[in-house]
C-alpha cells in the first residue's frame, strides 16, 4: 500500500503558509507506518509545533498506469476524512535548506484515516463536505469542489508517475484554518455531517 499526499491543493491554505499555487499537483509520500492505529495520538517530542491538516482521502480500487482524467474515477470507490499530521516547525527548517519534508510530514502515526464511505452513496462526488471540529468548535470546512486540482486531475498526474495499485490511498489537500495542537486536544472528522474520527491528543 502506498499513501499519496498532494500539498497546497486549496488557494486559502496555500495563502496562509505563504506559498505560491502550484502550477501541478505538489506530490508527497507517507510510509504504511504512517497510519495512525487507534484514537489517540501521541505528541513525538522530536517537534514543538504539530499541525492537523483534515482532508479527503480516497481509496484506489484497481490497479493502473497512464490513466487519462476522462477514466480517473473508474479507480476509485469510497472516500473518508483524515488527517495529515504535519511537524511544522520541521518543515520549515527543512524548506529553508531545500530539502524534502519526510521527516516532517512521513513520521509514525502521521496519518488518521476513518471508515470509508463508498462514492455511490453520496449525492454528489463534486461537491463532497468535509469538516474538523478542534475541541468541539469547527477549525476547517472544505469542498471537494475547492480543490485546485480534482481528484480526476490527481489520479491522472500520480499514474503517469506511479503505478496505482488497488488499495493505495490518495490524500486530497487541507482548506484553511490548520493550527497546532497540544496533549489534551480532541479533533473530531466529518464527512457529509456524518462524524467519521474522534482523536485525542497525547
Amino acid at each position: 500500500m502506498k499513501i499519496f499526499c498532494v500539498g497546497r491543493n486549496y488557494s486559502e491554505h496555500a495563502k496562509e503558509l505563504n506559498n505560491p499555487l502550484p502550477d501541478a499537483p505538489v506530490v508527497f509520500m507517507k510510509p504504511p507506518t504512517a497510519l495512525l492505529k487507534g484514537n489517540d495520538f501521541y505528541h513525538p517530542d522530536f517537534s514543538s509545533d504539530i499541525h492537523y491538516e483534515c482532508e479527503l482521502v480516497y481509496r484506489v480500487c484497481k490497479n493502473g498506469k497512464h490513466i487519462s482524467e476522462e477514466f480517473a474515477m473508474k479507480y476509485v470507490d469510497a472516500v473518508t476524512v483524515g488527517i495529515d499530521f504535519t511537524a511544522r516547525d520541521i518543515q520549515s527548517e527543512q524548506k529553508k535548506k531545500g530539502l524534502p519534508w519526510e521527516i516532517a510530514k512521513a513520521f509514525d502515526n502521521s496519518a488518521v484515516i476513518s471508515e470509508f464511505t463508498s462514492l455511490e452513496n453520496l449525492q454528489n462526488t463534486n461537491t463532497i463536505l468535509f469538516e474538523l471540529k478542534y475541541n468541539g468548535a469547527t477549525a476547517q470546512k472544505g469542498n471537494s469542489s475547492e480543490m485546485l486540482f480534482s481528484i480526476s486531475k490527481i489520479i491522472s498526474y500520480l499514474s503517469a508517475y506511479f503505478t496505482l495499485q488497488q488499495g493505495d490511498l490518495i490524500f486530497t489537500g487541507t482548506p484553511a484554518g490548520v493550527g497546532s495542537i497540544k496533549p489534551g486536544d480532541r479533533l473530531e472528522g466529518f464527512l457529509e455531517g456524518e462524524k467519521k474520527f474522534d482523536v485525542t491528543i497525547k
